[in-house]
């Protein structure tokens, strides 16, 4: 019984670190920053090669109409390896948690 309870209901909070992998993008002509979540296990496909992984994404923030597309490719460990960004900017988790700052001032993102 506690394997299926662990498979419907995700395996806890360590597994999905190694699960995920996290973008933050800044769309074009917008001051709001979005967090692009991946699923490694769920969402990549596999190049043509058969040598590494791919997936895109397109990133909306909340307030802001401009979208963001996002090509990221991973090796054949799950690693990225490129980002490729159209109508848009990558930026680091710090930077998003002080956009997230300044929104607030706790943090949470305001609705």
């Amino acid at each position: 019984m506690n394997f299926l309870k662990r498979l419907f209901s995700g395996g806890g909070g360590t597994s999905d670190d190694k699960r995920s992998f996290y973008v933050y993008v800044r769309p074009k002509r917008c001051d709001e920053i979005v967090e692009v979540r991946i699923d490694l296990m769920n969402e990549l496909s596999q190049e043509d090669t058969g040598k590494g992984y791919f997936v895109r994404k397109i990133a909306r923030g909340v307030r802001c109409p401009f979208p963001a597309e996002l090509l990221l490719r991973f090796d054949q460990n799950r690693r990225a390896v490129e980002t490729q960004i159209k109508d848009g900017e990558v930026v680091s988790a710090e930077e998003y948690e002080q956009w997230l700052a300044t929104k607030t001032g706790s943090g949470q993102p305001s609705e």
